[in-house]
């Protein structure tokens, strides 16, 4: 299948498998469930964001830049992943993270500690005040700063998702639908794409995991359009045909819950698989309880595209326990 013609740099171990979850299906009673297992693409414990970081860095080559900057949360999964790609490819490292330096050095901060990425923290302040006057302060440094977005979800972010189907495709495996965990827009935006591009033509189910339908679904239709211009595809996309799901919002993001629980320890106990205790989790949460409400057919099959995100599991230890 043609690959996407975009600068890129080598990251990710690819393809990710695919692999049966037949304890859960038979716990469930059906469908055929599925796992595309992103959580492997091997850069830091992987995650879904080195896929993205194969075009942003190569982006960042282009321009010259020195110095990779992005923002998140003190958990994010996407910082670490940055972080990773920086060590990796010759960068240095700015995360500006929400809230103040913690106490305990664990989970995902604990690994950006561990590559060598450099902290800026919100505290009380707005987090894009922070972040501009970061990037600010590193360009008058001479430093060459280059934006990594939040999520990594810009048009080129979004592309390697549109290669991601191509590779599912290639995988020749079927399925009715793909369910995966929806926050910045750029991973199912891409898939979207990906979708027309090579003829994908089950359904693309984002479980939100922050944000209310309306404005994922526009955030992804806008991103789409963006990221279809850039590979010179002639996409057709409206709201209607983006299907955000915003019924497991639960405690809000970073907030883990009862399904999000009950989700990791069914996942984890029936099949081995370990998901994070704040995102993946409420979207493989979304998804069991589709299936038990019947909105989900027990004669369909159904894609779990695992996002990544099980450092943060340590974080949670307490509340696991």
């Amino acid at each position: 299948m043609n690959e996407i013609a975009l600068p890129r740099v080598s990251l990710a171990h690819l393809p990710t498998p695919i692999h049966p979850l037949p304890r859960l299906s038979a716990t469930l009673g059906g469908p055929q469930l599925w796992v595309k297992r992103d959580d492997q693409t091997g850069l830091a414990f992987g995650g879904n964001k080195v896929r993205k970081l194969e075009f942003l860095v190569a982006q960042a080559q282009e321009q010259g830049a020195r110095t990779l900057i992005t923002q998140g949360a003190i958990q994010s999964n996407h910082c670490r992943q940055t972080a990773a790609a920086a060590a990796n490819q010759g960068f240095d490292c700015i995360l500006v993270l929400t809230g103040s330096q913690p106490q305990i050095l664990n989970g995902n901060f604990l690994l950006d500690t561990l590559l060598g990425a450099e902290f800026v923290w919100t505290d009380e302040d707005e987090p894009e005040v922070v972040f501009q006057r970061t990037f600010d302060m590193a360009q008058s440094d001479g430093r060459q700063p280059y934006i990594i977005p939040y999520g990594g979800s810009n048009k080129f972010g979004a592309s390697a998702y549109a290669a991601a189907i191509a590779e599912f495709i290639d995988q020749d495996i079927h399925v009715d639908r793909i369910v995966l965990a929806t926050s910045s827009g750029g991973t199912q935006a891409g898939m979207m794409v990906g979708a027309q591009m090579y003829g994908f033509s089950g359904q693309i189910l984002g479980i939100s995991i922050d944000k209310h339908t309306e404005e994922m679904k526009n955030r992804i239709v806008a991103l789409a359009a963006e990221t279809a211009s850039l590979l010179n595809h002639d996409l057709e996309i409206s709201l209607d045909q983006v299907i955000v799901n915003d019924d497991y919002l639960g405690g809000g993001y970073g907030v883990m819950g009862d399904m999000e629980r009950s989700a990791m320890e069914l996942v984890a106990q029936l099949e081995g698989l370990l998901v994070d205790p704040v995102y993946t989790s409420r979207a493989l949460g979304g998804l069991i309880d589709l299936v038990r409400r019947g909105e989900i057919g027990s004669k369909e099959s159904v894609l779990f595209w695992h996002t990544g995100g099980t450092p943060a599991l340590f974080a949670y230890a307490e509340d696991l326990g």
